[in-house]
């Protein structure tokens, strides 16, 4: 189950491989609503999700009602991929100091070996994105593919005029964090207020670092978003 926002939505419609995006938007407030009710399978709904800036992947996205907005084009730009295979940070807009992406690279790698669990994050703003080309690159959202023990987080502010942080969310993560999971940490970290107050950089750290604390547990299980916050450096490096 999933909740969307009409700004996900929105963005998620750019895909045109997919006709289940021209569904009607759905606003916080609204019902949960069934992934499979408005995806014909779980296949399309990645491939979809992944050509639409890849703005919120395919997934747990809940961000603040949004007006409706302009379909958005979808995108396929493998030129904006990293020359350096296997990065688990992506940034073709610079979130990120350099040292800061460095260290969450290495975070994830670390995290990745402890637990089993891929954590990946694209930072942009659209259409600078390398869009549908992203599943490639890091292996996610292949038909038949059985590793569904991934997170993406897509970082876009698209101006300010939504929450920054989207979540795509593999079937195999649901039990050790489920939705309300992904939507309380997006209420924390991705809002505009937040990012406005902390800067975006802030917002990115403090949400990979909740979400590996909760994966590196014993209990492997979290519903609330932790709230003392560690290092990275506590976290493995």
């Amino acid at each position: 189950m999933v909740r969307l926002s009409s700004f996900a939505l929105a963005a998620l419609a750019a895909a045109g491989t997919v006709n289940a995006f021209t569904s009607p938007m759905v606003t916080q407030q609204q019902k949960v609503v069934s992934n499979s009710a408005l995806y014909s399978d779980r296949r399309d709904f990645l491939s979809g999700a992944m050509g639409a800036s890849v703005a919120a992947v395919a997934a747990l996205t809940v961000a603040s009602p949004m007006p409706a907005m302009a379909r958005l084009e979808a995108v396929n730009r493998p030129d904006l991929l990293p020359s350096e295979a296997g990065l688990n940070v992506i940034q073709t807009e610079k979130f990120l100091t350099a040292g800061q992406a460095r260290r969450m690279n290495d975070l994830l790698t670390n995290l990745e070996k402890a637990t089993g669990y891929r954590v990946r994050v694209l930072c942009q703003s659209y259409p600078n994105t390398p869009g549908l080309a992203i599943r490639d690159y890091w292996d996610l959202g292949k038909e038949g593919q059985k590793d569904d023990k991934y997170i993406v987080l897509v970082v876009d502010q698209f101006g300010g005029k939504g929450n920054a942080l989207n979540f795509n969310v593999g079937e195999g993560v649901k039990f050790a964090l489920p939705n309300v999971f992904w939507t309380r940490l997006q209420g924390k970290y991705g809002s505009t207020f937040y990012v406005k107050e902390n800067g975006i950089d802030l917002s990115i750290q403090n949400a990979i670092e909740a979400i590996a604390t909760c994966l590196k547990s014993e209990e492997q299980y979290c519903v609330n978003v932790p709230e003392a916050m560690p290092s990275m450096k506590s976290l493995g490096f």
